[in-house]
Protein backbone atom coordinates (compact mmCIF):
# COMPACT_ATOMS: atom_id res chain seq x y z
CA UNK A 1 0.00 0.00 0.00
CA UNK A 2 1.18 3.66 -0.61
CA UNK A 3 -0.64 6.53 0.74
CA UNK A 4 0.45 10.17 -0.37
CA UNK A 5 -1.29 13.79 -0.60
CA UNK A 6 -3.91 14.05 -4.09
CA UNK A 7 -4.12 18.46 -4.55
CA UNK A 8 -7.22 19.12 -7.28
CA UNK A 9 -6.55 22.52 -8.60
CA UNK A 10 -9.32 24.73 -10.21
CA UNK A 11 -8.46 26.21 -13.46
CA UNK A 12 -12.17 28.14 -13.63
CA UNK A 13 -10.75 30.15 -9.99
CA UNK A 14 -7.17 30.55 -11.27
CA UNK A 15 -6.07 27.68 -9.96
CA UNK A 16 -3.30 25.94 -12.11
CA UNK A 17 -1.45 22.53 -11.22
CA UNK A 18 1.60 23.59 -13.59
CA UNK A 19 1.92 26.55 -12.63
CA UNK A 20 1.63 25.42 -8.78
CA UNK A 21 4.10 23.05 -9.74
CA UNK A 22 7.22 25.24 -11.09
CA UNK A 23 6.63 27.58 -8.08
CA UNK A 24 6.98 24.67 -5.80
CA UNK A 25 10.04 23.45 -7.67
CA UNK A 26 11.63 26.67 -8.21
CA UNK A 27 11.00 27.91 -4.20
CA UNK A 28 12.07 24.18 -3.01
CA UNK A 29 15.05 23.76 -4.95
CA UNK A 30 15.29 20.32 -4.19
CA UNK A 31 11.48 19.30 -5.99
CA UNK A 32 10.88 18.48 -9.22
CA UNK A 33 8.11 17.33 -11.06
CA UNK A 34 7.90 13.40 -11.87
CA UNK A 35 5.08 12.81 -14.11
CA UNK A 36 2.61 14.79 -15.78
CA UNK A 37 -0.21 13.78 -18.10
CA UNK A 38 -2.27 17.01 -19.75
CA UNK A 39 -5.91 16.55 -20.35
CA UNK A 40 -7.27 16.48 -24.69
CA UNK A 41 -9.87 18.37 -26.47
CA UNK A 42 -12.01 15.23 -25.70
CA UNK A 43 -12.04 14.85 -22.19
CA UNK A 44 -14.80 15.91 -19.73
CA UNK A 45 -13.94 19.53 -20.25
CA UNK A 46 -13.60 19.43 -24.11
CA UNK A 47 -10.97 22.03 -25.54
CA UNK A 48 -11.54 24.40 -22.68
CA UNK A 49 -9.69 22.06 -20.62
CA UNK A 50 -7.36 20.94 -23.52
CA UNK A 51 -3.53 21.53 -22.34
CA UNK A 52 -4.45 21.25 -18.24
CA UNK A 53 -3.22 18.63 -16.30
CA UNK A 54 -4.79 15.29 -15.56
CA UNK A 55 -2.62 14.25 -13.17
CA UNK A 56 0.57 14.79 -12.04
CA UNK A 57 3.33 13.90 -9.77
CA UNK A 58 5.67 15.78 -7.94
CA UNK A 59 8.29 15.91 -5.00
CA UNK A 60 9.71 18.12 -2.67
CA UNK A 61 12.55 16.57 -0.92
CA UNK A 62 11.37 12.44 -0.03
CA UNK A 63 7.10 14.15 0.37
CA UNK A 64 5.71 12.77 -3.39
CA UNK A 65 2.28 14.90 -3.52
CA UNK A 66 -0.38 13.97 -6.94
CA UNK A 67 -2.34 16.77 -8.54
CA UNK A 68 -4.91 17.45 -11.34
CA UNK A 69 -6.61 20.68 -12.87
CA UNK A 70 -9.99 19.47 -12.47
CA UNK A 71 -12.12 20.37 -15.71
CA UNK A 72 -15.10 20.37 -13.54
CA UNK A 73 -16.15 23.13 -11.12
CA UNK A 74 -16.53 22.25 -7.50
CA UNK A 75 -18.02 23.97 -4.71
CA UNK A 76 -15.24 23.18 -2.13
CA UNK A 77 -11.30 24.83 -2.36
CA UNK A 78 -8.48 24.15 -0.39
CA UNK A 79 -8.87 24.50 3.49
CA UNK A 80 -6.16 25.25 5.96
CA UNK A 81 -7.45 22.07 8.19
CA UNK A 82 -5.47 19.93 5.45
CA UNK A 83 -1.88 21.34 5.03
CA UNK A 84 1.61 20.08 3.88
CA UNK A 85 4.29 20.10 6.58
CA UNK A 86 7.53 21.12 5.60
CA UNK A 87 10.73 20.30 8.10
CA UNK A 88 13.89 22.58 7.59
CA UNK A 89 17.28 22.49 9.27
CA UNK A 90 18.20 25.73 8.30
CA UNK A 91 16.36 29.13 10.00
CA UNK A 92 16.93 31.27 7.51
CA UNK A 93 15.76 28.72 4.31
CA UNK A 94 12.67 28.27 6.66
CA UNK A 95 12.32 32.45 6.42
CA UNK A 96 13.37 32.38 2.38
CA UNK A 97 10.52 29.29 1.20
CA UNK A 98 8.03 30.63 3.55
CA UNK A 99 8.22 34.37 2.20
CA UNK A 100 7.99 33.38 -1.23
CA UNK A 101 4.79 30.47 -0.36
CA UNK A 102 3.15 33.24 1.57
CA UNK A 103 3.65 36.18 -1.47
CA UNK A 104 0.32 36.63 -2.88
CA UNK A 105 -1.29 34.18 -0.34
CA UNK A 106 -2.42 34.33 3.37
CA UNK A 107 -0.50 34.01 6.43
CA UNK A 108 -2.17 32.39 9.45
CA UNK A 109 0.51 32.51 11.40
CA UNK A 110 3.85 34.55 10.59
CA UNK A 111 7.16 33.41 11.14
CA UNK A 112 8.00 32.93 15.19
CA UNK A 113 8.69 30.98 18.00
CA UNK A 114 5.73 29.13 19.34
CA UNK A 115 7.14 27.31 21.65
CA UNK A 116 8.21 24.55 20.06
CA UNK A 117 10.50 26.06 17.28
CA UNK A 118 11.01 28.70 14.64
CA UNK A 119 7.19 27.90 12.60
CA UNK A 120 5.17 29.28 10.02
CA UNK A 121 1.62 28.69 8.48
CA UNK A 122 0.38 30.31 5.39
CA UNK A 123 -1.53 29.35 1.72
CA UNK A 124 0.25 30.13 -1.34
CA UNK A 125 -1.24 32.14 -3.93
CA UNK A 126 -3.18 28.88 -5.23
CA UNK A 127 -4.75 28.09 -1.91
CA UNK A 128 -2.65 25.20 -1.19
CA UNK A 129 -1.95 25.34 2.80
CA UNK A 130 2.34 24.90 4.68
CA UNK A 131 3.19 24.62 7.72
CA UNK A 132 6.86 25.20 7.94
CA UNK A 133 8.97 24.51 10.98
CA UNK A 134 12.71 24.24 11.67
CA UNK A 135 13.59 21.29 13.36
CA UNK A 136 15.50 20.45 16.43
CA UNK A 137 13.89 21.95 19.15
Amino acid sequence: MHAQPFLTFQPSRGQRAAEAMALYCDVFGEAEVLSEQLWGADGPGGAEAEGTVMTAEFRIGDLRVRCSDSPVQHAWDFSPAQSLWVEFSDAAEHQRVFDALADGGQVFMPVGDYGFGQFGWAADRFGVNWQLVVAGK
